[in-house]
């Protein structure tokens, strides 16, 4: 060979050779972390997030693994949270910071951006290292604010009165259908615990923001409506930029590029393609798979109204509800998992059926007795939802969490105002001593409220016979029942939980406890999936059997939700459905939700 041609193959193997390690060893180009809330956060997967892919609504565990995604990557020295419409409670605020410190703990930088700023937004920012507002945007951070509805006087003028009963002077349901204002008792109920949630926000920004005495005062005084030049010298904010200045302010203060990494969780699957009618067809008769592929955690919901039978996607009045029979055939289903090491029940529930709370109760225990059950409690595990929560082996709150309402409420709507208003004639025959119980023209007489009373009591007794089985010594019933509500932090202090802990916490002690590593596990929520052809007979019965008529459709509401605002409307349609539930149920483990946070 040539020594010119030698030359050029050794140039040649040494470009070959430098491209091989350049290849092999890439300079890893720093990458903002990007994460948008553009809506509320859903507790469980929508029932048909199998079909809908990537467009499927993430949940509140899809978004707090993303934001952990960044504290794993080396390429992400930054996270920029942008809140564009955030929807979110307490208990969502403090799942979502706890992941957000995670990140900040990695050794990571954390911006939260939002264009307004309100008590929500502003407990979220107590866990970013800069919070940044947009210029000319306002931040409001007036209180804490709760409003009850009442609806005795309402029910009057339409002719209709709630004849209700109540076992626990503190528990406040009936309160809310038969009075025109609140009781003494209830009074001193909510207000303790509204006395420890603002506690509770008041130390996360305090201690978040790093706000001295002098400084907070401030905030209360003046932080009710501010523009940024006034929030950033009350330390609520760090800075005001315009929005299509937010990479460059990130990456000057990062050190690098303005190159983003998208880290929203996206669903799985296909999504729906909606110009090939022969694939929507295939999709229609589809059935998902739900079947354990390794070991696994199970997780099952009960967010909602509890109601005997099954789960519905809406009341007559909208909302969801969680089933008894739907909730125990999934258990049945777990039990038979070879593959399921143990289960977490995700509760968000103001309670409802004492009945269909019993099964759910029993289904639990016998669940337990082969395998684990913890209890995480989201926003809410109140009334017959911590009748549920008792019947696990262990319960989690977060430290807003609302638990309690032991106490029972029963009796019936009377509609004979509303008939006499309509000029409408009724004719009552009965049979029986006890038939005329059932009557809806008039209120029970004093007997008769004796004999509904009695059958109350012993379903109280019922109630505080589960929480002692499940408590045990560590509850003074004394000092728990009647109604009373706490928040989690007083529940772990009180004995009614056993710990502070968020939904993926939970999750992660229950694996160990059972000896599975992290990675080494899959999470699955039951009920599993529905296909498309049961979300089609569920909208439409008269798919499933063309003799069975359609159900009553729901109360066009939109004009009330309107003038009432949609946080309150939440409060008044749980009411309005616990009194469709008494139709069919004199007795009812519920507690109102009338904390509205503003």
């Amino acid at each position: 060979m040539s020594t010119s041609r030698r030359t050029l193959f050794v140039l040649l193997v040494s470009i070959l050779v430098l491209a091989l390690h350049a290849s092999a060893s890439p300079a890893q180009e720093k990458r903002i972390g990007w994460i948008v809330i553009d809506g509320p956060i859903a507790e469980r997967p929508e029932p048909l997030a199998w079909l809908l892919g990537p467009d499927a609504p993430p949940t509140l565990r899809d978004m707090t693994a993303s934001i952990e995604a960044a504290a794993a990557r080396e390429d992400i020295p930054s996270l920029v949270m942008h809140l564009k419409a955030f929807q979110s409670d307490f208990s969502q605020v403090l799942a979502l910071g706890a992941a957000m410190d995670r990140v900040r703990d990695a050794g990571k930088t954390v911006h939260l951006f939002s264009e307004n700023f309100g008590p929500m937004e502003l407990l979220l920012g107590a866990s970013a290292d800069e919070v940044i507002m947009q210029r000319g945007g306002m931040v409001s951070f007036p209180g804490l604010y709760s409003e009850e509805l009442y609806l005795a006087d309402t029910l009057s003028l339409v002719g209709l009165q709630a004849d209700l009963i109540q076992i626990g002077d503190y528990k406040g349901a009936a309160d809310q259908m038969a009075r025109n204002s609140a009781s003494p008792e209830w009074s001193a109920n909510i207000d303790a615990l509204l006395d420890d949630l603002w506690a509770q926000m008041g130390e996360r920004l305090r201690k978040g923001r790093r706000l001295s005495e002098a400084q907070w005062r401030q905030v209360l005084d003046r932080g009710w409506s501010a523009d940024a030049d006034l929030a950033i010298e009350l330390g609520l904010v760090d800075a005001a930029i315009d929005v299509v200045e937010l990479k460059d302010h990130v990456a000057a203060a990062a050190g690098t590029s303005r190159i983003t990494q998208d880290l929203a969780p996206e669903g799985e699957g296909s999504a729906l393609d909606f110009n090939n009618p022969f694939a929507l067809l295939a999709m229609l008769m589809e059935e998902p798979d739900h079947a354990p592929t390794r070991e696994t955690i199970a997780v099952i919901h009960i967010d909602g109204p509890i109601v005997d039978g099954e789960s519905t996607d809406a009341g007559l009045f909208g909302g969801a509800t969680v089933g008894s029979r739907t909730i125990r055939e999934a258990l049945y289903d777990i039990e038979k998992e070879d593959l399921v090491q143990g289960v977490v029940v995700r509760i968000d529930s103001p309670g409802g059926s004492a009945i269909a709370s019993e099964i759910i109760w029993q289904g639990l225990r016998r669940l337990a007795e082969r395998k684990p059950v913890f209890v995480s409690v989201g926003s809410m595990a109140a009334s017959g939802g911590y009748y549920i929560a008792v019947g696990g082996d262990r319960i989690y709150v977060n430290p807003a969490s609302i638990v309690g309402s032991i106490g029972v409420v029963g009796g019936k709507i009377v509609l004979g105002g509303l008939f006499e208003k309509i000029d409408l004639g009724v004719t009552p025959r009965g049979r029986g001593p006890h038939a005329a119980l059932l009557s809806s023209t008039r209120p029970w007489d004093e007997a008769e409220r004796a004999l509904v009373r009695a059958e109350m009591q012993s379903i109280y007794d019922l109630f505080t016979k589960r929480v002692t089985q499940g408590r045990g010594e560590r509850v003074d019933l004394a000092k728990i029942a009647e109604g009373r509500l706490f928040t989690g932090r007083q529940a772990v202090a009180n004995g009614m939980a056993d710990g502070i802990r968020d939904f993926d916490e939970t999750i992660a002690a229950l694996a160990a406890e059972v000896g599975v590593d992290e990675g080494e596990y899959d999470v699955m929520t039951w009920p599993g999936p529905r296909s498309l052809m049961e979300m089609l007979e569920s909208m439409m019965p008269m798919l499933k059997s063309p003799s069975v008529a359609a159900p009553v459709s729901p109360l066009r509401t939109d004009t009330v939700r309107a003038l009432i605002g949609e946080a309150a409307w939440e409060s008044v349609r749980d009411a309005l459905n616990a009194l469709v539930l008494l139709r069919d149920r004199r007795v009812l483990l519920i507690a109102p939700r009338a904390i509205i946070v503003k």
